[in-house]
């Protein structure tokens, strides 16, 4: 299963922590996988090479972690709201492969 760690501040998303596979297929052909894999990557993405936003990333297999800096929260909201939105709406897709929380940093 997949888990996705929403970190929140002032009812705010400011990061996440994705980890683990989805096990709805073997590694490598895991299209669940790669679909969380690719929003997570371009959510990421556009915070610190976009938005040149000021961010702790680190990505490994199966582990991936982002967390905006104080004074960037702002400019990161919509990449990291639309990244929720993409979550809960596979969530609802597929409860079995893909848990979403959320925790107060």
């Amino acid at each position: 299963m997949i888990r996705a760690e929403l970190f929140v501040r002032e009812k705010k998303i400011v990061g996440f922590h994705l980890t683990g596979h989805s096990g709805m297929d073997e590694y490598g052909k895991d299209v669940l996988c790669a679909f969380i894999s690719s929003a997570a990557y371009m959510t990421a993405n556009t915070i610190t090479d976009v938005i040149c936003a000021r961010a702790e990333a680190a990505a490994d297999e199966g582990d991936m972690y982002v967390r905006v800096a104080d004074g960037y929260t702002d400019r990161c909201r919509d990449i990291l709201s639309g990244f929720e939105l993409h979550l809960l709406n596979t969530k609802e897709q597929y409860p079995e492969y893909l848990q979403v929380i959320y925790t107060e940093v």
